[in-house]
C-alpha cells in the first residue's frame, strides 16, 4: 500500500468519538521498559504476520527455496497462531505448505495484476492448495482495486471461480485498503469475510492518532459489512526508518509503540490482525522509497530490531 492524496489525514475529521485515553494499556515511557513489554507480547503470541519472502538481491519473480521458507517460517512459529502469504507461485507456494507442516493456520492469497496469463496460474495454484488442506482462508487477489488493476467484474469472476472449486468450509474473500469496500458493495458482498489493510502511515497520520485512526478504519470495514461480516486486519504496521509522510514520522520508536499498542487494542476488541510485516525486504524501495524497506519487526538478517 502507498499513499493516495484523497485518503490523506485530516485531523479536522478526525473520529473524536475515539477515546484514546479509554484504552489505558499504560505504556511506559522509557525505551527499556517499551523493549520489555514488546518482548512480553511477542513471547505470548500475537494472532499472524505477514511473511516477508525475500532477502537481500531477491525480488518478486525470483525462485524461492522450501529451505528459504522454512527457517524464516520457524522465526515466526513460537509468535503467531496464523502467516499471511501473497502469492501461490514462484515458490510462495511454499508458506502455506510449511506453516501446515509447523503447525500453524494461513492466509493464503493469490497475486492478481494485469498479467492475465500469471492470474491464471495463481488462480489454479490457490485452488489446488485449499484442495489439499494448506488453506484455512483464501484471499483471490491483494489491492486490485486500489491500484486499477482489473475491474470490479473481472475481479468477480476470479473470486466466483475459487469459492465454486474449493471446499466450502474454506472463506473466499479479497484483500484491499478499508475504504474500498464502502466505494466497492458489490465486492463486500462477494467476500466471506473482509480483508482490510489498515495504515494511519500512509494517510500521514501522526504517531499520537494513529491508534484512533486505525480504529476508525476498523469500524469504516465493519459498516461496510453492515455488521453482518467479520472483518480481519490483513495488514497494518508502522516503518522504523525513511522519509516521513506529512505527520506520520518513521522511527524505531514510534514502530515499537505501534506494535505494541496494535496487538494491546486488538486483544482487547478480539479483533483478528496479521502485522506488516515479519522481516524488513531490500526490494521494497522504489515507488515506497527508503521507507518500504523498513517495515519489518525482524531487520533483513533476520534479527529482531528491539
Amino acid at each position: 500500500m502507498s499513499y493516495r492524496h484523497e485518503q490523506q489525514f485530516n485531523q479536522d475529521q478526525y473520529n473524536v468519538a475515539f477515546n484514546e485515553s479509554s484504552y489505558d494499556f499504560q505504556i511506559p515511557e522509557s525505551e527499556e521498559d517499551l523493549k520489555a513489554l514488546f518482548h512480553e507480547i511477542l513471547a505470548k503470541g500475537v494472532h499472524g504476520f505477514c511473511f516477508s519472502m525475500y532477502e537481500d538481491e531477491q525480488r518478486p519473480g525470483d525462485i524461492i527455496t522450501k529451505e528459504q521458507v522454512m527457517r524464516r517460517m520457524k522465526i515466526l512459529q513460537p509468535h503467531c497462531q496464523w502467516v499471511r502469504s501473497f502469492s501461490c507461485i514462484e515458490g510462495n507456494e511454499f508458506v502455506p505448505i510449511v506453516a501446515k507442516e509447523l503447525g500453524m493456520k494461513t492466509l493464503v492469497g493469490a497475486w492478481l495484476g494485469n498479467d492475465l496469463e500469471k492470474n491464471e496460474l495463481e488462480i489454479e495454484a490457490i485452488i489446488q492448495l485449499a484442495n489439499e488442506g494448506k488453506v484455512d482462508i483464501a484471499a483471490v487477489g491483494n489491492e486490485v482495486m486500489y491500484r486499477k488493476d482489473l475491474t470490479e467484474d473481472q475481479l468477480l469472476e476470479y473470486i466466483r471461480r475459487v469459492k465454486e472449486a474449493v471446499p466450502a468450509d474454506i472463506p473466499v474473500s479479497y484483500v484491499d485498503a478499508y475504504y474500498e469496500f464502502t466505494i466497492k458493495p458489490r465486492i463486500t458482498e462477494a467476500c466471506d469475510v473482509i480483508l482490510s489493510n489498515c495504515y494511519p502511515y500512509w494517510e500521514g497520520c501522526p504517531f499520537e492518532y494513529s491508534l484512533g485512526h486505525m480504529n476508525s478504519m476498523y469500524h469504516q470495514a465493519m459498516a461496510a459489512g453492515l455488521g453482518n461480516k467479520k472483518v480481519i486486519i490483513t495488514e497494518t504496521g508502522w516503518p522504523s526508518q525513511g522519509e516521513a509522510l506529512q505527520g506520520a514520522i518513521p522511527t524505531k520508536i514510534n514502530a515499537l509503540k505501534y506494535f505494541i499498542n496494535t496487538h494491546l487494542w486488538a486483544a482487547q476488541n478480539n479483533i483478528e490482525t496479521f502485522y506488516f510485516s515479519s522481516f524488513d525486504e531490500s526490494w521494497k524501495t522504489g515507488p515506497e522509497g527508503e521507507v518500504g524497506a523498513h517495515w519489518g519487526i525482524w531487520d533483513k538478517h533476520e534479527e529482531l530490531k528491539y
